[in-house]
């Protein structure tokens, strides 16, 4: 539990008993992601102490009530975004950004624990992925959603600022509906894992002073036609603005607390789309699950740190820090 800032305490509590319409997951995998980090931190919007975190989960269904096709002892994952059922957004398709939606791990306890209980409805079958693949849907889901808000079309350039495991989800949904990506981002090291093991053939450092020459050289004077910021840093946010092509869509899948600030006839002239990107949907979920098992995804090669789960409390702050080189940790429990 992240009882504030900063600090995590471990506490025992009795096993969740099934209600109805919801299943029990015995919980193998967590996947650490820049949610938790920010809430560590005391930088995310949304979020309310204390709370146990975790919300990209894999583990063993051992309970259920009105989970049709679904069977004890299966591997799954779930949707980690609990929407009411009757607000404008889900009325009209909206679950993932639902009036009154409780995120796992957000704004309702998640699953940095032994068991968590989920709406029956919510849940994912395995399809016969490891549950390290497993935990690692929801993340890459969230950049599937946002190139899905892009409407992403074959041959055009997308800007992917952050090399984050959510921008390298992005990247990797935005190569597969057809774009030529940019991967931007001040972390070398970064950069070049896009490079090796996701065949981004265009990368930019942002701290370079030729960032805009270097687009336009790139894109052959037009600028990018989407631009999906990953890094939720509101420097960043504001900065690329000025890298959109007349025309441009860009999508803001990252988060921050400030007022975003932009020139209004720059971003007028160019007819700009300015949109946000919420969370994820079943179908992109699915999408993520086919492509994992088409191998169009490979989401093994994020996994950088490991740990038990009684470990999380002592190596935690360290994922915080560039040089620990840290691109995904993926915490057990056996």
């Amino acid at each position: 539990m992240c009882v504030e800032p900063g600090t995590f305490t471990y506490e025992e509590r009795a096993k969740p008993i099934l209600e109805p319409n919801h299943a029990i997951i015995k919980i193998k995998r967590i996947g650490i992601c820049g949610t938790d980090l920010h809430a560590f931190e005391g930088t995310q919007p949304f979020f309310a102490y204390p709370r146990i975190l975790g919300h990209e989960l894999a583990g063993e269904l051992v309970e259920f009530d009105n989970a049709p096709g679904f069977g004890i002892g299966e591997q799954v994952t779930f949707i980690p975004y609990f929407n009411c059922g009757h607000c404008i957004a889900c009325r009209s398709s909206g679950p993932n950004f639902c009036v009154n939606i409780k995120v796992c791990g957000v704004h309702v306890d998640g699953g940095m624990a032994e068991y968590l209980m989920v709406p029956s409805h919510t849940l994912l079958h395995g399809e016969g992925l490891t549950f390290d693949e497993l935990a690692l849907v929801e993340p890459l889901a969230i950049g599937a959603h946002g190139v899905r808000r892009a409407g992403v079309k074959p041959g055009e350039f997308v800007l992917v600022i952050g090399a984050g495991p959510i921008g390298l989800g992005t990247m990797e949904f935005a190569r597969i509906a057809g774009g030529k990506v940019i991967a931007l981002d001040v972390n070398e090291a970064r950069l070049q894992f896009c490079k090796d093991k996701l065949k981004v053939e265009h990368t930019i450092n942002a701290l370079s002073a030729d960032v805009l020459e270097q687009l336009k050289e790139i894109t052959n004077g037009d600028m990018p036609t989407v631009v999906i910021d990953a890094t939720g840093n509101l420097k960043a946010i504001n900065n690329s603005f000025q890298y959109m092509a007349h025309g441009a869509r860009y999508v803001l899948i990252g988060l921050q607390k400030g007022e975003i600030s932009f020139n209004h006839p720059e971003f007028h002239k160019r007819e700009g789309t300015l949109m946000s990107s919420r969370n994820a949907t079943r179908a992109d979920f699915e999408h993520v699950i086919d492509s994992m098992k088409k191998g169009f995804v490979d989401p093994l090669t994020y996994i950088t740190h490991r740990v038990k789960f009684n470990e999380v409390k002592d190596n935690f702050a360290s994922w915080l820090k560039p040089e620990t080189g840290v691109i995904k940790a993926m915490v057990s429990i056996d």
